[in-house]
């Protein structure tokens, strides 16, 4: 008898735990969101790996699928899919444009470009 009540009592912390696991992978996901819209890239990177330590310790822990299926969980997700997915689109956007703007100021490197390189050097000389 006492063996059940132990497992028990387990089952209902690591059902305790999966549910504050779920309720900060939502405040990080909630915090992201306000970062990338600030366009704060360092501050999302890091809040990105905490998430991203959240999620491991979910996996890890058995009773997240348990706790997964419950309403107030269904809830939950619910809630962060379409930040999940606004941040996935400006992340994204961000992304597009930092690639174009590394783009546009390589276009005015010089350095890599063949026969150029000598240009310099003659306008420097002395005639």
């Amino acid at each position: 008898m006492s063996r059940v009540i132990v497992m028990s009592a387990e089952k209902e912390n690591g059902l305790q735990q999966a549910k504050e696991n779920w309720d900060m992978y939502y405040m990080l996901t909630q915090e992201l969101l306000k970062f990338i819209n600030q366009q704060d890239i360092d501050q999302f990177l890091e809040l990105e790996k905490q998430r991203n330590s959240v999620v491991e310790r979910m996996k890890a822990l058995p009773e997240t699928e348990d706790y997964r299926k419950t309403a107030e969980c269904q809830a939950l997700v619910a809630q962060i899919k379409p930040m999940d997915m606004q941040i996935i689109y400006k992340a994204k956007a961000w992304l597009n444009k930092s690639r174009q703007q590394n783009a546009s100021v390589h276009a005015y490197d010089l350095q890599g470009m063949q026969g150029i390189q000598g240009l310099g050097n003659i306008l420097n000389k002395k005639y």
